[in-house]
C-alpha cells in the first residue's frame, strides 16, 4: 500500500521563474550584485525537485511521517514512510543525485538545496540520518560528514525531530543481523512495506531501513 498526495506542480507554474533548458542542465538566470550590470546564469545539475512528481503532504496532515536520509556527496538516499495502525506505508522514495563533474561545494549546496526542498513536501515529523561509518579511509569519512553535515542542517531547518542510527543498528532492526549486506536490507525493506512498489536504489532502501528501524524502536515490541 502505498499514501499519494497531489503531485509537484512545475517551477513555472508555482512561482512563474523563468528557466532556459539545454539538455539536462537548467540555466537559472539571476540579476548579478548591483554595479556588475548584466545577469549571471548558474548552472543546476539537474531540475530541482520542485519539478518532480514527489506528492505534496497537506499542511493539516495530523499523522507521523518518518523520512530516513542516506548521505552521500554523489548521491543521497531518501525513504518516507506514514505510521499506522495496520503498519507502515511507504509515501515517498528515491535518491537526489549531484553531477560527479561538479566539485565537491557546488555538489553538497546542489544537494542541500534538494533535501530541503523534498522536507519542505513531506513535511515529515521525524528525520532519521545514518551515523557515520569509518570503515574504508580517512578520506570516506570526511566525505561522509561533509555529506552527513548537510542532511543534519536540512533537517535542522524545519523543526523535525533528528534522530542519527549507525548502519549496523539499522540492519539489526530490519534484518536481525548487523552485518547484513544492502541486498538483504532491500529485501527486508520490501516485505515490511509490501505490497508498495519500491525504487531499484540500495541507497534508497538503506533509507527506507532507517525510517523502519525508528518506528521499530519506538514501538513496545520493537528493537532497542
Amino acid at each position: 500500500m502505498r499514501v499519494d498526495w497531489p503531485a509537484a506542480r512545475s517551477t513555472a507554474e508555482t512561482n512563474g521563474e523563468e528557466g532556459i533548458w539545454n539538455g539536462p542542465r537548467r540555466i537559472r538566470r539571476v540579476r548579478a550584485p548591483t554595479g556588475m550590470g548584466t545577469t549571471l546564469p548558474i548552472p543546476t545539475s539537474h531540475p530541482p525537485l520542485s519539478n518532480s512528481a514527489l506528492p505534496e503532504v497537506p499542511d493539516d496532515f495530523t499523522g507521523r511521517i518518518v523520512l530516513g536520509i542516506d548521505p552521500g556527496t554523489l548521491v543521497v538516499g531518501y525513504g518516507a514512510v506514514v505510521d499506522r495502525k495496520a503498519g507502515p506505508v511507504l509515501l515517498a522514495a528515491g535518491v537526489l543525485r549531484a553531477s560527479p563533474k561538479e566539485d565537491v561545494p557546488q555538489r553538497l549546496g546542489y544537494l542541500a538545496r534538494e533535501l530541503e526542498a523534498l522536507i519542505a513536501r513531506l513535511k515529515p515529523s521525524v528525520i532519521v540520518v545514518e551515523e557515520a561509518f569509518c570503515g574504508k579511509s580517512v578520506q570516506s569519512a570526511l566525505r561522509i560528514g561533509e555529506a552527513r553535515g548537510v542532511a543534519l542542517a536540512a533537517a535542522a531547518r524545519f523543526g523535525s525531530e533528528i534522530v542519527q542510527y549507525p548502519p549496523a543498528v539499522a540492519k539489526r532492526s530490519v534484518v536481525g543481523n548487523g552485518a547484513a549486506g544492502k541486498q538483504q536490507v532491500a529485501r527486508m525493506v520490501a516485505r515490511a512495506l509490501h505490497p508498495a512498489e519500491l525504487p531499484d536504489s540500495l541507497d534508497a532502501t538503506d533509507a527506507l531501513a532507517l525510517a523502519l528501524t525508528y518506528l521499530n524502536r519506538a514501538s513496545p515490541l520493537g528493537t532497542l
